[in-house]
């Protein structure tokens, strides 16, 4: 009995083991069928980690990301997670800027594809470049000189390259004022009453206004007439705000409505009290002006100041739409006056007593009378003296102001030649203009060359009534006559090789500058009558009617003035 207990408690045991086996080969092999066909197991319980192997993990992670965007097609830094960034306030790369370099003055195209899309300026090298995003020149640009802070030109955004996030911080002001000046209306009312000095970021001192231009080539014709109508007020203060003239519509495709934009621009580059430099380079303005003459005016070949002006002018009195009315234009409301002329045809010298009765009656042969605008006069120098004095040297005419400006006064009659005909013409000013432009006839153009006349013209700087030269009925309705000088520009050297400056007067410190290209250089008030003058600009003075001054007896008679 014991032998057969003992076999049947074995045999159990045994029998324990094989189930046993079989149960775990069994699990082991619905494991292998279930990994099989593809189900999912239970996931085993997570093992808690320390904070040091979690943070191990983290980094394992981050640099397996970052890895596998590099080896990706998709770039690190495209355009739409560009925009998703949030603008920076801190940039480490701020200290690299250099605001010795940067010049805004020329135009804003990229320095390799040349396209005025998109533009960039490099703040460390000064140099444009187009986009921002990869495969761009600016993104580019940035890889190969590790160039880091950026602009764009239109919208005055900053930013860092290649991390390509927005940078926002105040320091960058200054260099946003440079490229876009802004004035507000009390700024503007008090230019003219500025008496400090502006510092340049070189420590150079300037006045604003008084700036030079850069002569690119043979434009100093251009830049006399830049800085001289610069000092025009009324004409300042309009371009200075560009809400003034921004809005105004021209029709598709005209090409005039460039040149009161760059113009503008020019004016507030002048002005600006914040430059990094004490000069100004007008390359945008010059090439509007080839455009819109079609290159009858260009900055590499010399020009007539006087032809200019009288083209700048025009088109722009065009370009702000302006008409036939005074008041259409900023243009007509500074310049536009208003003259009578007298003219009559000139009798044949062969003509007999009776034959000149009988022309008298025909109406071509009586005098006629017609009221027409100007932007400028036009003064007649006297011819120069054709021999040399008893010392063999040339003999330099000298006339003064007040003999040039009979030619207005009514009475003095000059004759003027055409092809066919010559008419006698006198003239008499109706409306004097808030600022008057003075022209002298110095060129005169034959049939083989052009020379030029060395008159000298003497003329005081302020106090010059044109009274005398009114007509009757309009003395009346004149109560201020008297102009200050403001601009003086003149030509020296002969019409072909000579070359022009023009001297100004800072209305708040009243001293007087004398800009040639890029030299500014302050000159006493003496100097300016000896020099050959050709345009002029003069003020209308409103500080006192001709009535007071008579009264106190300080009004100088201008026939008496400059002889």
């Amino acid at each position: 009995m014991e032998s057969e207990r003992a076999s049947t408690s074995h045999s159990r045991k045994r029998s324990r083991r094989s189930d046993s086996r079989r149960t775990k080969r069994e699990r082991e092999e619905k494991r292998e069928e279930s990994d099989e066909d593809g189900e999912v197991r239970e996931p085993p319980k997570p093992k808690i980690l320390s904070a040091r192997e979690l943070e191990r993990q983290r980094l394992i992670e981050e640099e397996l990301i970052k890895e596998k965007e590099e080896e990706g097609d998709e770039p690190v830094w495209s355009m739409k997670r560009a925009q998703e960034e949030k603008p920076s306030r801190v940039c480490p790369y701020l200290d690299t800027i250099d605001r010795s370099v940067l010049d805004f003055d020329f135009e804003k195209l990229c320095s390799v594809s040349l396209s005025h899309l998109n533009v960039y300026a490099c703040l460390i090298c000064g140099k444009y470049f187009q986009g921002r995003g990869t495969n761009t020149h600016a993104y580019t640009h940035s890889l190969d000189t590790d160039h880091r802070v950026f602009m764009n030109l239109q919208t005055l955004k900053f930013f860092c390259l290649p991390d390509n996030y927005e940078v926002q911080d105040p320091s960058l002001d200054d260099i946003k004022y440079v490229l876009q000046p802004t004035y507000t209306k009390d700024l503007i009312a008090s230019l003219d009453k500025q008496t400090r000095m502006a510092r340049a970021y070189d420590d150079s001192t300037y006045y604003p206004g008084v700036v030079g231009l850069n002569n690119i080539k043979a434009n100093d014709y251009c830049n006399v007439i830049f800085s001289a109508l610069a000092q025009v007020s009324p004409l300042r203060n309009y371009f200075l705000q560009e809400e003034n003239y921004a809005k105004i519509k021209r029709p598709p495709g005209d090409i005039l409505s460039e040149l009161p934009k760059r113009f503008g621009e020019l004016i507030r580059k002048i002005w600006n009290p914040k430059a990094f430099r004490k000069h100004v380079s007008p390359h945008e303005m010059l090439q509007a002006t080839v455009l819109c003459s079609e290159k009858k005016f260009q900055f590499t070949k010399q020009s007539d100041a006087a032809d200019f002006m009288n083209f700048l002018l025009n088109t722009l009195h065009t370009a702000l739409n302006g008409n036939n009315k005074t008041n259409s234009s900023i243009v007509y409301k500074a310049f536009r006056g208003r003259m009578r002329q007298y003219s009559r045809k000139v009798m044949p010298t062969e003509a007999t007593e009776e034959e000149r009765r009988q022309l008298l009656i025909l109406p071509e042969y009586q005098e006629t009378v017609k009221e027409i605008p100007f932007l400028y006069l036009t003064l007649d120098l006297p011819p120069a003296p054709l021999y040399r004095d008893q010392q063999l040297e040339n003999i330099i005419p000298q006339v003064p102001l007040h003999v040039l400006l009979g030619k207005f006064n009514g009475i003095l009659e000059r004759e003027y030649k055409t092809y066919k005909e010559n008419i006698m013409k006198r003239f008499e000013l109706l409306r004097l203009p808030e600022y008057l432009i003075i022209t002298y006839k110095r060129f005169n153009k034959n049939q083989w060359f052009v020379e030029k006349n060395p008159t000298i013209v003497n003329f005081p700087i302020s106090n010059v009534d044109l009274y005398d030269c009114l007509a009757p009925e309009a003395q009346q309705s004149h109560k201020y006559t008297t102009y200050d000088l403001v601009a003086n520009i003149v030509h020296e050297g002969t019409p072909e090789e000579g070359s022009y400056r023009v001297q100004l007067v800072h209305q708040g410190s009243q001293k007087w500058f004398e800009l040639e290209d890029l030299h500014v250089k302050e000159i006493l008030p003496q100097m300016i009558v000896l020099a050959e003058s050709y345009i002029q600009v003069w003020r209308l003075d409103r500080t006192k009617t001709r009535e007071q001054r008579m009264a106190e007896g300080t009004d100088e008679n201008p026939m008496d003035m400059g002889s």
